[in-house]
């Protein structure tokens, strides 16, 4: 999300780092390649008006700090400027209500609802330690409640047994009422939605609204809308009283207009933002995060939530152990580290919120990314435990077997093996270090994390080294 706004942006703001003060004169080109780079990001023309008066208004106005450029203040008020946009602070779910506290999910069909629904209440499950019980009321797509229930037992929380032949009106009033008798923390009721805004939705959403009472009314919008996600919010919310936004699939839009327009627009803050379709924990909102990926500045805070949230403490624990005592770094536990990764959303997920991250990706291309990682266990799943344990003793007729069995060329095993003996190397480099220290003393020695998957030297360090 954001690639081609952080690269227009970043090649804009360097055009006034080298300048001695900030004048009307230098920052008026600049202006107005913020203004194109937020309208090329599918921004509503509203909100890129606002901005950018708001951002000169704040430049011509500012006294330089003395500990910064001009060029350095003036993309510090760019930065602030768009997290005023986006709302500011991360708004926190309000479920602080005698249970159990009703979550309303309305939005457009193929927003995401559904899934945003089993995302949420594994939030709510795992970060919030409550129960959560599932339910849709959504009769008239066929599959959607069958999705729910699919997507609830895949997570591990209750969904309620909605009746298709039933009104949405009723199946709202059984399922809360079967709450109430379960001591149920939190209710999630997910609605139906429409190809487009039409009066019949709105009525039902409004009818079932005054049923559930729900202490949150979440509007659900797909990202990759753009400009039209924040017309369709603004339907939502002079019809409900929404009181937050869940952006779905921001991984696909490149652009970011969506995330700059909807909260502007509403007046109702972006609680939550959803990457992919693999069913993990939502991601909570925090403007001044995302503004520092928008300008390329990564967002290390949230990269380290993720990893404090996933990682596995017994493994990571039991892996520094063995790394401080020097005992050999196999393919085992390589192995073990990719799939913490994965249940971190993937290695594109992770590189996203690391500094120069997504230029990084953008750079390496086709050959870096989660494909790579399911080839890589593709091939270490294709060799005996033996080998997994030694492979050093993987030669020329094992690579053979070893490709075929994975379906993959004998390159890509040689190529795994080689960035394996730089992994080992990385290990010994660790050994005798302390979690977080260890690790970054390690990464410094590392030619750079592309060439994982790239070729040539360097590789990316295990996920079980950062410690809780």
């Amino acid at each position: 999300m954001f690639e081609s706004l952080t690269d227009r942006l970043n090649r804009t703001l360097k055009n006034i780092s080298g300048q001695g003060r900030i004048t009307e004169d230098n920052i008026k080109d600049t202006l107005r390649e913020v203004r194109t780079a937020l309208l090329e990001a599918d921004v509503a023309l509203s909100v890129v008006k606002d901005f950018t008066s708001k951002v000169k208004e704040k430049a011509l106005g500012v006294e330089v700090n003395t500990s910064l450029t001009p060029g350095q203040q003036f993309v510090s008020i760019v930065h602030q400027q768009l997290v005023d946009t986006m709302g500011s602070t991360n708004s926190e779910l309000n479920i602080a209500h005698q249970p159990p506290a009703v979550i309303l999910l309305a939005g457009l069909q193929g927003a995401g609802k559904t899934t945003s629904a089993a995302k949420l209440a594994l939030y709510i499950k795992e970060r919030l330690k409550k129960n959560v019980l599932m339910c849709s009321v959504d009769t008239y797509r066929p599959a959607a409640i069958d999705q729910l229930h699919t997507l609830a037992k895949e997570i591990g929380v209750d969904s309620y047994p909605s009746d298709p032949t039933s009104t949405p009106q009723q199946i709202a009033k059984d399922a809360l009422a079967e709450a109430k008798r379960r001591f149920i923390d939190v209710l999630i009721i997910d609605t139906a939605g429409r190809l487009a805004v039409d009066e019949d939705m709105m009525r039902e959403v409004q009818e079932l609204h005054q049923i559930c009472e729900p202490t949150e009314t979440m509007f659900v919008v797909d990202a990759m809308t753009g400009q039209d996600a924040a017309n369709t919010a603004k339907a939502f919310a002079d019809a409900l009283p929404l009181t937050g936004v869940i952006l779905t699939k921001a991984d696909g839009d490149a652009r970011g207009g969506a995330a700059l327009s909807v909260r502007q627009i509403t007046g109702k803050p972006i609680k939550f933002i959803g990457l992919g379709e693999k069913v993990v924990p939502l991601d909570p909102f925090h403007p001044d995060r995302i503004a520092s990926r928008i300008l390329g500045m990564g967002d290390v805070l949230s990269l380290v939530e993720t990893l404090q949230n996933n990682a596995d403490k017994e493994k990571a624990d039991r892996l520094a152990a063995k790394i401080k005592k020097g005992e050999t770094f196999d393919l085992n536990d390589f192995l073990e580290q990719i799939h913490e990764m994965k249940k971190m959303g993937g290695i594109s997920e992770l590189l996203t919120k690391l500094p120069g991250g997504e230029k990084l990706m953008a750079q390496a291309g086709s050959t870096f990314g989660d494909k790579q990682l399911s080839h890589v266990e593709a091939i270490i799943y294709s060799m005996t435990p033996k080998e997994r344990a030694h492979p050093e003793i993987i030669k020329g007729s094992r690579k053979k077997r070893i490709a075929n069995g994975c379906g993959l060329e004998v390159q890509e095993v040689n190529r795994l093996l080689k960035q394996f003996e730089t992994m080992q190397k990385v290990m010994k480099k660790m050994k005798g270090g302390k979690g977080m220290r260890g690790m970054m003393n390690a990464m410094r020695g590392m030619a750079g994390m592309r060439n994982m998957f790239g070729g040539g030297g360097g590789g990316m360090p295990p996920m079980g080294g950062f410690r809780r």
